[in-house]
């Protein structure tokens, strides 16, 4: 039940913590080659509020779960409908995070199995704001848009939405502060 549900948390907060680790942070600042969000390196903290809705059981999912952690999981995502989750966490940005390419290979290779599926496209970059899609064919397609906006040089914030086909609809607020240059003693 524990691995299932830490799935449901994945599935139910899909553009939550993961992401903010996977494509925020990363993409806080771009290569220096291309024009990069305009941002402090160094500690951040980062308060997530997502919501999701419509959110079911891959059948995949679904099949590796008992009769009693299924009804659970379906009481757990119903318990759970149209209400936010807020979680608020530290995180690091160093001068080895800022490779454009390294990003788009994260954000493509973000599943399980490291095999690239899904594309992303940046949409438009800015020094103060990156809007970007994700496209992910399957086996559960999604499609999620993505925009980051450096308000200050200590301060951004962000608008994720992803709707996955037949596993319904989320939504992440992010809004992130620079706390300092040093990371000492935040775990990544």
């Amino acid at each position: 039940m524990r691995k299932a549900q830490k799935t449901l948390e994945y599935q139910l907060a899909a553009l939550g913590v993961g992401l903010i680790l996977g494509l925020c942070v990363p993409m806080l600042a771009l290569d220096a080659r291309a024009e990069s969000l305009n941002v402090k390196p160094g500690a951040w903290e980062m308060t997530v509020t997502t919501v999701a809705s419509g959110m079911k059981l891959s059948p995949e999912m679904a099949a590796k779960m008992t009769p009693l952690q299924r009804a659970q999981m379906e009481q757990m995502m119903k318990a759970r409908e149209g209400k936010s989750h807020t979680t608020t966490l530290q995180s690091c940005l160093t001068k080895d995070d800022v490779s454009q390419d390294r990003i788009i290979k994260e954000m493509e290779d973000e599943d399980d199995d490291g095999a690239v599926q899904c594309k992303v496209k940046v949409i438009s970059k800015s020094s103060s704001k990156l809007v970007i899609d994700k496209l992910c064919p399957g086996p559960s397609p999604s499609t999620t848009h993505f925009t980051i906006e450096a308000k200050t040089t200590d301060s951004i914030v962000a608008i994720g939405d992803r709707e996955q086909q037949g596993s319904g609809k989320s939504r992440m607020d992010i809004k992130g502060r620079w706390i300092g240059a040093s990371c000492e003693g935040i775990e990544d």
